[in-house]
């Protein structure tokens, strides 16, 4: 069985969106350090390329939190897999993640970081599907908003698949 995707946004569209963003953040930040957390392993193609765009002084952490498994639906359980490596108190933190969906794991997520004691928690996510929110989330930089389908590429995954693709698109399973 073959997937059809069909590309939303181009690599053309997704470089210029980023683009944006870290200049956006560079104004927001000046003058200051930020920890940017990525979220694995969706977000890590987003965050390299997003780094590089934000002329700032920066650390760089990781998470993995899960919530999905293989499937296409959020199962609300949220397990983090891979914790930071640093304390973060007094820090200004800059989570970056893949999708914002239903919220309950970024939900979840900031929660745990706000506990620890930054200076602040910022959210930068790739996209964004406000159609499915279950759980209230302030998403601080978006790069598009997206409407209620399954996507795939530019770090996103059908069953651990796609993540490769230079492009973000709409995938149909039943092809």
């Amino acid at each position: 069985m073959t997937d059809k995707i069909d590309v939303v946004y181009t690599e053309d569209e997704i470089d210029k969106r980023i683009a944006e963003l870290g200049a956006q953040i560079t104004r927001d930040y000046k003058g200051k350090e930020i920890t940017m957390v990525c979220i694995l392993k969706g977000a890590a193609s987003f965050a390299c390329e997003l780094a590089k765009r934000i002329d700032l002084p920066m650390e760089m952490e990781y998470m993995r939190c899960s919530s999905y498994g293989n499937e296409t639906e959020s199962s609300g359980v949220v397990k983090i897999d891979l914790d930071l490596d640093h304390p973060i108190r007094g820090k200004h933190i800059l989570v970056v993640e893949d999708i914002i969906d239903t919220g309950r794991t970024m939900s979840y997520l900031l929660d745990i970081l706000k506990d620890r004691g930054p200076a602040d928690v910022k959210l930068c996510s790739l996209l964004d599907k406000p159609d499915r929110r279950v759980v209230d989330v302030t998403i601080d930089y978006t790069g598009f908003v997206i409407p209620d389908e399954f996507i795939a590429g530019y770090g996103l995954d059908y069953a651990q698949k796609y993540r490769n693709l230079p492009y973000i698109g709409v995938i149909d399973p039943e092809v």
